[in-house]
């Protein structure tokens, strides 16, 4: 069968009810116009600086006048050590968050859902989520305080008889503070997803659980955890595709002279030789190396969810 041409009638009720629509939500479409405008120049407008990447970069001159020099910036990258350092401590740091931080949030979350003292309970979530809103530079601080030499934390050691202990200038120590004062301060606020999340479970699967029998370990195994699983998967992924990035003001804050063999990470890597070194091409490759493996990782997760028959991103 020939498909039927539209008519102009028709063209012309759905140009009506277009403009209908527009102005009817008008102040909707001018709300919507804030965030468009902050992604297409905080977001999008950076990416022609990319082009730092494949230039001899000179700051006087700018991208339009620099020398153009290929692949020459990524190969002298490669080839330094304090890269593969860098990013060999990324990787390291990222995944201990992932195996140690990336399941704190969904217990807490649990924890608080069987919580039943509904005051109690409101109480500890807002003590939970006031760590995220300190800055990194008042946690270094406390950080410093409590850990340093002589600090709380080695006053009560050495009070007990005991000799101190180098939390922040020995590689483990250093480490294990690190990941443990970087849950500390992300749990509270990551369990604010699981919880909604939590909301959405039928209330009846409970009570049919009860009925038969079933234990609150029970129910959280058989019921809570199905439940929030495609929001657990999901998380994962979008985690997974951060591996290769870590913010800056961590390692840096946390980080000393005698540790900066383990706390030199990708971020201040880019730091030392973009602002310290004013290398902006250096910088720039870095930048864009990160965001590639990055995707690759990210890509690589959603596959591998969605071969093993969950849901993925898309």
């Amino acid at each position: 069968m020939k498909a039927v041409p539209e008519t102009s009638v028709v063209r012309t009720k759905r140009k009506r009810k277009l403009f209908s629509s527009i102005r009817r939500d008008v102040l909707l479409y001018v709300l919507l116009l804030v965030p468009l405008t902050y992604i297409a120049i905080f977001r999008y407008g950076p990416i022609y600086g990319v082009l730092m990447a494949f230039q001899d970069y000179n700051i006087f001159q700018g991208i339009s006048g620099s020398e153009w020099v290929g692949l020459d910036v990524f190969q002298f990258i490669f080839e330094q050590k304090s890269f593969y350092r860098a990013l060999k401590n990324t990787l390291v740091l990222n995944t201990l968050d992932l195996v140690v931080g990336f399941p704190a949030p969904i217990l807490l979350a649990i924890l608080l859902n069987e919580l039943w003292h509904t005051r109690f309970k409101k109480l500890a979530q807002s003590v939970l989520y006031l760590p995220h809103f300190l800055s990194w530079v008042i946690i270094g601080g406390m950080v410093y305080l409590i850990f340093s030499t002589g600090g709380i934390a080695n006053s009560l050691v050495t009070s007990l008889g005991l000799n101190e202990i180098e939390f922040l200038s020995r590689k483990n120590n250093w480490i294990v503070l690190y990941v443990l004062v970087g849950v500390w301060q992300n749990v509270g606020w990551g369990t604010i997803i699981y919880l909604a999340a939590l909301v959405g479970i039928n209330k009846e699967l409970y009570e049919a659980a009860a009925i038969d029998g079933c234990t609150r370990i029970r129910k959280i195994w058989h019921i809570t955890l199905p439940g929030i699983k495609p929001t657990i998967i999901i998380l994962l992924i979008l985690q997974i595709g951060r591996m290769v990035s870590i913010g800056f003001d961590r390692p840096y804050v946390l980080g000393n002279s005698l540790v900066s063999e383990y706390s030199d990470v990708i971020s201040t890597y880019v730091y030392r030789i973009g602002i310290g070194a004013g290398d902006f091409s250096q910088a720039t490759a870095v930048g864009l190396f990160q965001s590639v493996v990055g995707l690759i990782f990210l890509l690589t997760a959603n596959y591998i969810t969605k071969k093993v028959g969950e849901q993925g991103i898309w």
